[in-house]
């Protein structure tokens, strides 16, 4: 009797050997208490803070910066052991990550802009789709899910941002222009000394929002983020 097994759809996500520890290494073993996903970078106190992307519900997160940041986020998604999947307009930008991302394992895939295929996201093998299509993304084929959460990066306020910060449930901010300081914080609904602070960001400095929570966060690379990426910059 032939036994018939159906064609895999959608990405293929890293395969990973089992773990062992010897009993007498459990008492080494901690687990975090409370919030869990992707470090994002340390407040002003230098406490953690995080962004838990692997969610049973739609996730939509919106970062008008730099793609620095939008790369070390991606980064460190693909480390927690999502499969991600970049739609970009300039593959040659992610290529060197989308290489060296996994130890090999293909967990970052590159797209061209409209052309992400089904992902096939669960709760074991979850998705991150970084939307990087420059200042008028188009409405991607691919939305956020259950267990799929997507990331648009904007490199600058654009007609479209007004909609995009309105949609997402998460959006950071990083140095933008007076101008565009003031309009982000009618939309968001930010304090004048907050959206006043806009425009003299640092480089890695990112102000994310959420309803009426605030936090100040500085991205710093790791050794290795660094030697990859380079030191933080919202210039590309």
């Amino acid at each position: 009797m032939t036994k018939h097994i159906a064609p895999r759809r959608g990405l293929l996500g890293p395969r990973h050997a089992g773990h062992t520890l010897a009993a007498d290494h459990l008492g080494a073993l901690s687990l975090p208490v409370g919030d869990d996903g992707v470090i994002i970078g340390d407040d002003a106190e230098g406490r953690p803070q995080l962004i838990g992307f692997h969610r049973p519900a739609p996730y939509d997160v919106l970062l008008i910066g730099g793609l620095w940041t939008a790369q070390v986020l991606a980064l460190r998604a693909a480390g927690t052991g999502a499969r991600v999947a970049v739609e970009t307009g300039r593959t040659q930008a992610w290529t060197t990550l989308a290489q060296a991302a996994g130890a090999g394992l293909e967990c970052v895939s590159l797209h061209d802009v409209g052309r992400v295929p089904p992902t096939g996201a669960t709760v074991g093998s979850p998705v991150v789709v970084v939307r990087d299509c420059g200042m008028r993304p188009p409405r991607g084929r691919v939305v956020s899910s259950p267990w799929q959460s997507v990331l648009t990066l904007l490199p600058y306020l654009s007609p479209v941002a007004p909609r995009l910060m309105r949609a997402a449930t998460l959006v950071g901010v990083q140095r933008v222009s007076p101008a565009e300081s003031e309009q982000i914080g009618r939309i968001l609904g930010l304090a004048r000394t907050e959206s006043e602070a806009l425009p003299t960001l640092a480089d890695g400095v990112t102000l994310w929002v959420s309803g009426r929570e605030r936090h100040w966060v500085m991205t710093s690379a790791t050794d290795v983020e660094a030697g990859l990426l380079g030191t933080a910059r919202r210039m590309d």
